[in-house]
């Protein structure tokens, strides 16, 4: 597959649950659709984890802007994260753009302006680095932050920066665009790289990798990887969605197929949105399937999901098909919260038995 580089109701106490931490606007309650207004109620309990926001990069370029106020110039803004139900959004360090200074470099930046955006929102918006502060930050009536995905090439063959961005609070990586992660799959020392991600608790994302790349992290990690970016081959071919042999192997390793609302991955309308989640819990499991707005990426958007308030519009049209509540549950909330709690659960564990891995990819692969 080709490469694809191109994460305010009154406060609450952590521990108490409001009723609704993301109330929609009150303009937003007249619609007559039953199915419409049995989303909202869904989703005031089990709020949306997008899976991939370019938000970052697009407010890069604006010298002024208030996402708790309301900006226009984006996507993405607090009011209309609170008027879709998003509890929590995955923030991409991916650079639509070659970095000048170095992917390791742009990496740094991103972060660095992520996390200025988020201590300058902090009624909206709230840094989650585990499951357990995702959790504190929706029942606080924030919207938790997650920093990821980022490049591989950030890396920059060193294991070394990789502790350092997780340090800096990096959550999910992208195994695409290395020599040790390529079309002939993961390297001796990429696989060491994902060993080294499990014991930090960094989670592997597949999006845009090789089949081989694929086959063999689902392999070596030990704990579940998502794909923050792909839906069903068989209904639309592009390079980052999944023929339906991976998302069966996907499903058996309790991974995660985060369905992007793109017109080009998954056509012009709602409810092609819905063909391709339908075909990949038919294919990978109710458990396996979640939501990725890419919202600020770059991307055109099916009619109706135009930005991040629309995600009730998408629930409803679920409904309607005959999803039950529990399978909303787990694609909008539950399954990205499943990769997230497990990823730390393993981090803990392995701590104990490995050590930080200091190998150098020269001493495993020689000079690629």
């Amino acid at each position: 597959m080709a490469d694809l580089q191109n994460d305010l109701p009154t406060t609450t106490e952590v521990g108490e649950l409001p009723d609704d931490p993301f109330p929609a606007e009150p303009h937003d309650r007249g619609a007559g659709d039953e199915d419409l207004e049995r989303a909202r109620a869904l989703l005031a309990e089990h709020p949306v984890a997008d899976g991939y926001s370019g938000l970052p990069w697009a407010l890069r370029h604006l010298n002024q802007y208030d996402l708790e106020a309301g900006e226009t110039a984006v996507d993405t803004d607090v009011p209309r994260l609170r008027e879709g139900h998003v509890g929590a959004l995955f923030w991409s360090l991916h650079q639509p753009e070659s970095p000048s200074g170095g992917a390791l470099t742009a990496a740094l930046d991103q972060l660095d302006l992520a996390r200025a955006v988020i201590d300058t929102h902090p009624e909206g918006l709230r840094l989650g680095t585990t499951a357990g502060q995702i959790i504190d930050a929706r029942n606080c009536g924030r919207v938790a932050v997650v920093l990821g995905p980022a490049q591989a090439a950030a890396l920059d063959d060193s294991l070394g920066v990789l502790r350092c961005l997780r340090t800096l609070g990096l959550r999910v990586l992208t195994l695409t665009g290395t020599a040790w992660a390529g079309a002939a799959g993961l390297s001796r020392f990429g696989e060491e790289v994902v060993r080294e991600m499990n014991r930090l608790g960094v989670v592997p994302d597949l999006s845009g990798a090789s089949e081989a790349t694929v086959r063999r992290t689902l392999a070596v990690s030990r704990t579940p990887v998502l794909c923050t970016r792909s839906a069903a081959a068989a209904l639309r071919p592009h390079p980052a969605n999944l023929p339906d042999t991976l998302l069966a192997e996907l499903g058996e390793a309790k991974g995660l197929c985060m369905v992007p609302l793109t017109a080009e991955q998954t056509g012009p309308t709602v409810r092609d949105v819905a063909d391709h989640l339908d075909h990949v819990r038919s294919v990978a499991g109710p458990e396996c399937v979640g939501l990725s707005g890419t919202y600020d990426s770059g991307a055109t958007h099916p009619h109706d999901l135009a930005d991040a308030s629309r995600y009730p519009h998408l629930v409803a049209e679920l409904l309607r098909r005959g999803w039950s509540e529990p399978e909303l549950s787990l694609l909008t909330w539950g399954n990205a919260q499943r990769v997230l709690r497990s990823a730390d659960f393993a981090a803990k564990a392995a701590q104990h038995r490995r050590d930080p891995s200091t190998v150098r990819m020269t001493e495993l692969d020689g000079r690629i």
